[in-house]
């Protein structure tokens, strides 16, 4: 599984505006909802309960919230860039700027730990980190998440 089988061009949000962390999430569980046909009430739902056991702000800028959906049958991934860095209660407490979410099926055990694992790879690597916070356009930020996820997929 590569980033690019989580992640869809359709699914990269640049510039996301939000103010704080749950106006962040209420966003992208809207772009969840269009994705997946889910409601965006759920996925909400779903990514506030997560956050109430931790914060999903993993450090450097990064946090990758997710959580599990009945009524999905696949892993589905969103990248966000915010416009201004964000409080999200993040365990290094720096804001956010770069947001991946992860919706995942109730029965995705180890391939939702192999998903979020990926994730945090491809985003830990700072090339990928620098380029994706000088640009704004989509399809570009998309474009390097993409061949970073095919190196990584190579090594």
């Amino acid at each position: 599984m590569t980033l690019t089988d989580l992640l869809s061009p359709a699914a990269v949000i640049s510039p996301l505006r939000a103010n704080g962390k749950k106006q962040a999430l209420q966003e992208l569980a809207q772009h969840a909802a269009a994705l997946t046909g889910l409601p965006d009430r759920e996925i909400f739902e779903a990514l506030l309960q997560r956050e109430r056991l931790g914060s999903t702000g993993i450090g450097d800028g990064i946090a990758i919230p997710h959580g599990r959906m009945p009524g999905i049958d696949r892993l589905v991934g969103l990248f966000a860039r915010t416009e201004k860095p964000i409080d999200f209660d993040a365990l290094d407490g720096q804001p956010v700027d770069i947001i991946f979410v992860l919706i995942a099926p109730e029965g995705a055990g180890a391939d939702h730990l192999k998903a979020l694992a990926r994730v945090a790879r491809v985003l830990r690597n700072q090339s990928v980190l620098e380029q994706v916070r000088k640009i704004r356009d989509p399809a570009a930020i998309y474009a390097i998440l993409a061949e970073s996820a095919t190196q990584a997929a190579c090594a």
